[in-house]
């Protein structure tokens, strides 16, 4: 009986104990469920902020990029715009130089159209001269022109005896003929001017060179207004000694050709200009 009774006591004990364990058993199960359910939340969680960061870093690099093409966008138009002022005043420039080119032009026509003009005179002159001293020996009057300026050249043996400013009877007549073509053109203005040769000359009348030469020519002056009737406004008298001559003061040939009379035919740059003005303004009207 007692046999029994401590069989029955074991057999109590046991029976909880088997139980309590199996319970165990489920809640460890639970438990490694558990945290293999919270592994598996956090290797997500972990990933999703992975993913968060990215998103985020994706954002800001395209937040960057549309800035970046604003700004670009923006600067573009700026240019666009500056080109587009460029141009205009680029057509603006354009357009006042080629007006610039055709004023030039017009001007450039002009100055040719009055030199040739001025040069038409120039020989209608020269021509006239020429035939004027036609009878005279051409080493004794020479007519020519250096520039578009008129010069007469007339040797001191037709004009002068040695030393002297007196003018001649033979030489009156020469200068009447050069009166002729003159008062003909009433717009010609002109210098006379005596030359010598090298030899110095002094006496009770005469100081040097300088003073022959200046009264040489002042004697032709006063015999082209005196007895031929040429405005003395018109004439301008000029001294230049020995120091312009024709040729080297070693031979009595040169000497002879040093010492001369000479007649510049001015240019009235006056009358140029108005020649100039007036093809201006018939180019100007076309």
């Amino acid at each position: 009986m007692k046999k029994i009774f401590l069989l029955i006591i074991s057999i109590s004990v046991l029976i909880p104990s088997c139980v309590s364990q199996k319970k165990y058993a489920a809640l460890e199960a639970m438990n490694q469920q558990n945290k293999d359910l919270l592994n598996s939340a956090t290797v997500k969680l972990n990933t999703c902020i992975d993913e968060k960061a990215g998103a985020e870093a994706e954002v800001k690099s395209l937040k960057e990029q549309v800035t970046f093409l604003t700004n670009n966008n923006q600067e573009l138009i700026n240019t666009m715009g500056n080109l587009t002022t460029l141009s205009q005043k680029g057509a603006e420039n354009l357009e006042k130089s080629l007006e610039s080119m055709k004023e030039k032009d017009l001007t450039i026509n002009s100055m040719r159209d009055a030199v040739t003009r001025r040069d038409s005179v120039t020989l209608a002159l020269v021509t006239s001269l020429k035939g004027t001293f036609i009878d005279i020996n051409d080493k004794d009057i020479e007519v020519n022109v250096e520039k578009g300026v008129v010069f007469i050249s007339i040797s001191d043996k037709l004009l002068f005896n040695s030393g002297s400013y007196v003018v001649s009877e033979r030489a009156k007549e020469v200068l009447g003929k050069v009166a002729k073509v003159v008062l003909d053109k009433p717009e010609i203005e002109f210098m006379v001017e005596g030359h010598t040769d090298n030899k110095s000359i002094q006496n009770e009348v005469l100081l040097d060179n300088w003073d022959l030469s200046v009264k040489r020519a002042t004697s032709v002056v006063r015999v082209l207004q005196n007895d031929f009737g040429v405005q003395p406004e018109r004439m301008t008298a000029a001294g230049r000694s020995y120091y312009v001559p024709v040729a080297d003061n070693d031979t009595a040939e040169n000497r002879s050709k040093n010492r001369r009379t000479r007649i510049v035919v001015l240019p009235k740059l006056d009358q140029f200009y108005d020649l100039l003005e007036q093809g201006m303004k018939s180019a100007g009207g076309k």
